[in-house]
């Protein structure tokens, strides 16, 4: 089944997404707010259905599960074996400050697992992609640029809008000789800095849900790194179509 798609159809279907959200990113555009306080705004919405609609265009027809999309109840989706995960504009916060710090994500799940992921910033014109053992690729560059042994720093990526105490006590308990120099960004691009080698670590010790990871994952994984949950003592694994969509605390490295 996955030999069926070619992930450059992906990455033009998050491309025309991201068109649409640029050209409301250009104007002056209403923010609504959805019931756990989070902005959902029109780009959120029409980029939404641009993905939707690509997606069912494709010889592969797979469910879709997104962020904007219908509530599908764990009882239907626990049988898909293949199913698409997708955020149509990850780091809304980003888009309404208007800080370009925000991006498509679309990733494939086989079971619990991200097997192809596309991570595109439009206002970066910055585009992820990645297929199981296929690797991983930054604008057609393969995944990793940097290695560690060519940072002088230690490089913790931390998120521009939800910083958490708990993990400022991460950074500070990280054990490195080097001095440790914090990036702040918004979105999925924080698990592809750590993918491209630009930094060394991620901790997201706060809330995220499964769109917003799903893509980035499948990217770092081809790149030689991993998500890990944090202090899991059952299973460090981080996994996809749970019950609660809602992530466990956990770390790119």
């Amino acid at each position: 089944m996955l030999n069926q798609i070619n992930i450059q159809d992906i990455v033009g279907i998050a491309k025309a997404a991201g068109n649409v959200i640029m050209q409301i990113y250009s104007q002056d555009f209403k923010v609504e707010y959805k019931q756990d306080n989070s902005p959902l705004t029109l780009a959120d919405k029409k980029a939404n259905d641009v993905i939707e609609d690509g997606l069912n265009k494709l010889s592969v027809n797979f469910p879709i599960l997104s962020e904007e999309g219908k509530d599908v109840p764990y009882e239907k989706r626990r049988h898909w074996e293949y199913f698409w995960l997708i955020d149509p504009l990850d780091g809304t916060k980003e888009f309404v400050k208007k800080n370009d710090e925000f991006a498509v994500n679309i990733a494939l799940i086989y079971k619990d697992t991200p097997v192809l992921g596309v991570v595109y910033a439009p206002a970066l014109d910055v585009c992820y992609w990645a297929k199981k053992d296929k690797g991983a690729f930054k604008n057609g560059k393969r995944l990793p640029i940097k290695t560690e042994n060519q940072r002088d720093s230690y490089k913790v990526v931390v998120s521009r809008s939800h910083m958490s105490d708990e993990t400022q006590v991460f950074i500070d308990s990280i054990d490195t000789d080097k001095e440790k120099e914090l990036i702040s960004i918004g979105s999925s691009l924080k698990i592809c800095l750590v993918a491209e080698g630009e930094a060394d670590i991620y901790p997201r010790l706060g809330p995220t849900m499964e769109w917003d990871t799903g893509a980035a994952h499948a990217v770092v994984r081809e790149a030689g790194f991993n998500i890990k949950r944090h202090n899991n003592l059952i299973s460090n694994q981080h996994l996809y179509n749970k019950d609660n969509l809602l992530n466990d605390w956990f770390v790119v490295l």
